[in-house]
């Protein structure tokens, strides 16, 4: 059997490792049970936006070639803002589809008419603004920027993110995604970009609640007393 000393010493180590990566267990099993309790299609917000976007049909226009015939393309798509076609190309000009014109950004009307023929009718917008950098922990970090942010009367917080150089209907983000967000961290212990599930953090409490575990499993059999004597030696019968 183990001597007394060790087995003092492993369950003190066990009883430390406990108390340090005890309350990142917690947030492992909370964060858990909120996202096998979540509805995701709430947490992206589809619940405050139309089923099917508004969209208009557009006859007569022209071809990229035609309005841009020295414009070497790798990439297009047709934006509406409002009420009029546009192509965005390269990923950097927005061009009209009709005349050819070159719009540099929308403005913030035009960011209201794109909202609203994303959101619901009933949904009053509060305030907007323009904005053109997020810090690391931002809801709208790793877009598009610039970009116009509309704010929702709402008891929800709810704001919607609308591309400002293509036109483009980013993101919707709330109080629940929030919470999502907050506890997603917790869970990757990815404290910046929330999604890297190979960081140091991660794989150092892994790798120690694994001890942990064992250690526990070390505890039990050094100290149980059904294991003591199936492995205690028999005593031999005298002569």
């Amino acid at each position: 059997m183990v001597k007394r000393k060790t087995a003092m010493n492993i369950r003190k180590a066990h009883r430390y490792l406990g108390i340090f990566i005890g309350i990142q267990f917690i947030m492992w099993m909370v964060s858990g049970l909120y996202f096998s309790w979540t509805d995701l299609d709430e947490i992206h917000g589809d619940h405050f936006k139309k089923e099917t976007p508004i969209t208009t049909s557009f006859q007569n226009l022209k071809g990229p070639s035609e309005l841009k015939p020295d414009l070497e393309i790798n990439s297009i798509s047709l934006q509406e803002i409002s009420g009029e076609p546009y192509y965005y190309i390269n990923q950097e000009l927005l061009i009209n589809a009709k005349t050819g014109e070159k719009l540099q950004e929308i403005n913030e009307q035009q960011a209201l008419d794109i909202a609203a023929r994303y959101m619901k009718a009933d949904l009053e917008v509060s305030d907007i603004k323009r904005i053109t950098e997020t810090g690391e922990h931002h809801e709208y970090r790793g877009n598009l920027l610039p970009a116009y942010v509309l704010s929702y009367k709402t008891d929800e917080n709810l704001k919607a993110y609308i591309g400002a150089e293509n036109g483009d209907f980013r993101t919707v983000r709330h109080r629940d995604w929030r919470w999502f967000d907050f506890l997603w961290m917790t869970h990757t212990m990815d404290y910046e970009g929330r999604d890297n599930f190979n960081n140091t953090i991660l794989r150092a409490f892994s790798l120690l609640g694994l001890i942990t575990v064992l250690s526990g499993f070390l505890l039990w059999y050094i100290s149980s007393p059904t294991v003591r004597k199936l492995i205690k030696p028999k005593k031999k019968n005298k002569l």
